[in-house]
């Protein structure tokens, strides 16, 4: 929220209430002065989780539950941590393992430190359960002592009069870095208290609106009234929408099941010996691409796995789309304008309503951070932004010369196959706005690489989809690419969506472009894009909802370390993947609105460690994509 949620101080152990917006003091003062004695005996028990031999000094946010033992998420644990057999251990940092501690200070205006060792992960959650994990604690050195945990509630409901409490850290996945600097006024990595409101009560989570940045992972939401209980251990949030924690008597159950041994029996996979039954579970993205069948397989180990899978489906095979293709060799030089702009009057571009009129629109993707770098043309006496082909449309960045954004809309009913033709410019626009030739050519120069893939836009009667084909030969939707660059999931990822597609239908539309930053290498007069997005809409065949996903992929591995800037040959394949990211991290990298679809993101309730957003899990199989 825009209003009245401040973020406030905590100095020596206590909230500094001076809330300086009158609207923010008249809602927040007496509340949270007669919440002061439940507040003040749990600030103590919340910490920052430093980390020793890691790439980050710290990842999140831990509090005490019990005891000697702190909770936090799952995906801070997993920072510095991981399951190891049927126990978990620390991870291999620089120069040894890696190693945790908490420290219960870490102030506003103080570098005074309470710093307790992480003496070894006790629990992390699997990813199918709560995002939770459990640590034991133990006292550095010196005489101090643990303070006292706070009680987890048994009992979860609304309430307008929460907090949370924990160490926001810069957060540059924000789209509005004003908004963010007004609120903290610069000051991040320090404990600070932010009170709200619990608007939603889940199963397994709690929906709550107090103000939070990366780094508030793992804080505690506290209530501030009756017993000060708490009622939810923060994990992430969408930005401008809600925040999102899992429940107190969730992470107090669990707790009382590690304690126990249970959870240890619960995760422990069955075995012949054992006496167990070992069952395969297919993930939804494989069990319903496989025709209906119903079978049980006896394996020389005599475990049985045995698969039901979905009999309601159709048998018939599905289209199968031509490999894509990878950035096109770059020893043909562009053409001239081979048309003339008129030829381009009947091209009707992207279309908002391609997934369904009016209930799945989707309008094209905004520029919003760099607008005025936005390409303006004229075009039949009216001043135009976008450049619209054949299936698909293009916004252009002056200042850069190439695209911010190309978008189309593909149905794969209607998809045929077609020939590569020629790269030419576009005589709608002066050709010193298009990248010809200056920095495209044999290595250690670039190839063109497709932002719309080639085959895309290529489908309908056998003329439209020459024309879709032709139309993506043009310079403007083309970006400077490592000739070796794209990894196979990469670019086969409109085909795997087209699989996931509403059957009777089979149409998605795709968005993709290149991320711009200050500090992009140069070549030829040319700056060169280091990385570049993807987002991805469609109809789920499973839900008949509207469904959305974002995906990163960077060329920085394909650079070689030097300062000065000298491209060789890639080296490194393994290093080029892609990675599933939420569109809200694309939104706040690119300066680019999306609109809904961030909310539709399976993953819109973004992590928020530290650091979350700049190292994503690479996607080394189609079954790691989440689409629900």
């Amino acid at each position: 929220m825009r209003q009245d949620r401040p973020v406030l101080a905590i100095k020596n152990n206590t909230t500094d209430l001076d809330i300086r917006d009158p609207a923010e003091r008249e809602t927040w003062l007496e509340r949270l002065r007669a919440a002061k004695p439940l507040l003040d005996a749990a600030i103590p028990a919340v910490g920052r989780i430093n980390l020793i031999r890691g790439e980050m000094s710290w990842v999140g946010t831990g509090w005490l539950v019990r005891d000697g033992i702190i909770v936090t998420n799952r995906h801070v644990a997993l920072k510095f941590a991981l399951q190891r057999g049927e126990g978990f251990s620390f991870r291999m940092g620089l120069g040894g393992p890696m190693a945790g501690a908490v420290d219960f200070l870490e102030e506003v205006d103080s570098n005074k430190e309470l710093i307790f060792n992480l003496v070894r992960p006790l629990h992390i959650e699997d990813t199918s359960g709560p995002d939770v994990a459990f640590f034991e604690v133990a006292l550095v050195s010196g005489n101090s002592k643990l303070a006292k945990p706070i009680v987890l509630a048994s009992h979860i409901a609304p309430s307008a009069n929460v907090s949370t409490i924990g160490y926001p850290a810069f957060d540059s996945r924000i789209p509005e870095p004003e908004l963010m600097q007004r609120i903290y006024g610069d000051v991040y990595n320090k404990k600070r208290l932010a009170p709200g409101a619990v608007t939603r009560v889940e199963t397994n989570r709690i929906w709550h609106n107090c103000t939070t940045l990366g780094g508030n992972s793992g804080s505690v939401v506290i209530a501030n009234e009756q017993e000060g209980e708490a009622l939810g251990l923060h994990f992430g949030g969408a930005f401008l929408s809600s925040n999102y924690a899992v429940r107190a008597d969730v992470v107090k159950q669990l707790l009382e099941d590690v304690l126990s041994g249970c959870a240890a029996r619960r995760r422990r996979p069955a075995t012949p010996e054992s006496g167990g039954t070992a069952t395969s579970r297919l993930s939804p993205a494989s069990a319903v691409r496989l025709r209906p069948f119903s079978t049980t397989l006896s394996i020389p180990l005599t475990v049985k796995v045995s698969i039901e899978l979905d009999h309601t489906r159709s048998a018939q095979p599905r289209p199968r789309f031509a490999p894509s293709s990878a950035p096109d060799a770059s020893d043909d030089d562009a053409d001239e304008f081979e048309a003339t702009a008129e030829d381009f009057r009947d091209r009707a571009g992207y279309e908002p309503g391609f997934l369904g009129d009016g209930e799945f629109d989707i309008a094209l993707p905004a520029v919003v951070r760099n607008a005025a770098d936005v390409l303006r043309f004229e075009f039949d006496g009216k001043t135009e932004t976008e450049l619209r082909y054949e299936h698909f449309s293009v916004l252009m960045s002056k200042s850069r010369r190439m695209c911010f954004v190309s978008a189309c809309n593909i149905d794969g009913n209607q998809s045929r196959r077609t020939g590569r033709g020629s790269w030419k410019c576009d005589p709608r626009i002066p050709k010193p706005q298009q990248i010809k030739n200056e920095c495209y050519g044999d290595p250690p120069k670039f190839s063109r690489g497709h932002m719309t893939r080639r085959e895309d836009p290529a489908w309908g009667p056998p003329a439209t989809a020459s024309r879709g084909n032709s139309d993506s030969m043009h310079v403007t939707n083309a970006t400077p690419q490592m000739q070796a660059f794209n990894a196979p999931i990469w670019l086969a990822l409109e085909d795997f969506a087209l699989q996931h597609a509403r059957e009777d239908a089979m149409k998605i539309s795709v968005f993709t472009g290149p991320y711009f930053a200050s500090d992009d290498p140069e070549r030829d007069g040319i700056r060169i894009p280091v990385a570049f997005w993807k987002v991805i809409a469609f109809i789920h065949d499973q839900t008949g909802r509207l469904c959305a996903t974002g995906y990163e992929m960077s060329q920085q591995q394909n650079l070689p370390p030097e300062e000065e800037f000298v491209f060789g040959q890639f080296v490194s394949p393994q290093l080029n993947v892609a990675t599933q990211v939420p569109i809200r991290s694309i939104e706040a990298r690119s300066g680019i609105s999306f609109g809904s679809l961030a909310a539709l993101d399976p993953l819109a309730n973004t992590e928020e460690a530290v650091g979350e957003g700049e190292a994503h899990k690479p996607l080394l199989s189609f079954d790691q994509i989440r689409f629900t």
